[in-house]
């Protein structure tokens, strides 16, 4: 029993034991209007329990929400900055295009001034995705990085040379660093949506 219904049965007793109120019914009200005060009391804290509990849940919504924002941002200056590296590494089919090797190492030369800063580009971004995670998705964007500085010494190592695996070399890590995007992608887009439906359930 709460202390407000303790409370209620003393005053109520000590009320009948007084010569005043015996056999009267003023102490039926008095009892009556004390219960009454102590139900009030118990609903205003059960009433000031929810509504501090539905305060903690929206907030932890907001904080999922924001959490969310900032990981697709993360996730999205990434793939920019891989695409910018790949829209790089595509000329090489207008080295293969090249007539001479003077005019296919300009070409490649030129590359390879191009690619360093957007690999610079890409390392950034990368650490962002490792500030907002989860690990995977970071671990993902971290290899992501690691191939595409792998493409870079391959380039480099393109110029000057017309050996078949030189080329084969390349076109091999290029096809690694391909596939560890695909990855990150996928692991990006289901951390995502895990943090959507766990928005949604706990909105």
């Amino acid at each position: 029993m709460g202390s407000w219904g303790l409370l209620s049965i003393s005053v109520a007793a000590r009320l009948t034991e007084s010569p005043i109120m015996a056999n009267s019914g003023l102490w039926v009200g008095v009892l009556t209007a004390l219960t009454a005060l102590g139900a009030s009391y118990l609903t205003s804290r059960a009433t000031l329990r929810a509504a501090l509990a539905q305060a903690r849940t929206t907030e932890r919504a907001q904080a999922l929400r924001e959490q969310r924002e900032r990981r697709r941002a993360a996730y999205r200056a990434m793939m920019d900055r891989v695409h910018a590296f790949s829209a790089i590494t595509w000329e090489i089919e207008d080295v293969e295009a090249a007539d001479g090797r003077a005019d296919k190492d300009r070409l490649l030369a030129r590359m390879c001034e191009r690619v360093g800063p957007s690999i610079a580009d890409m390392n950034q971004a990368m650490h962002e995705v490792r500030l907002d995670g989860p690990a995977e998705v970071s671990d993902a964007a971290d290899r992501v990085r690691d191939l595409a500085r792998r493409v870079q010494a391959l380039l480099r190592e393109l110029i000057g040379t017309d050996a078949p695996e030189a080329r084969d070399a390349y076109d091999a890590a290029y096809r690694d660093f391909r596939a560890a995007y695909v990855e990150f992608i996928g692991l990006a887009r289901g951390a995502l949506e895990v943090e959507g439906e766990d928005e949604g359930g706990r909105s």
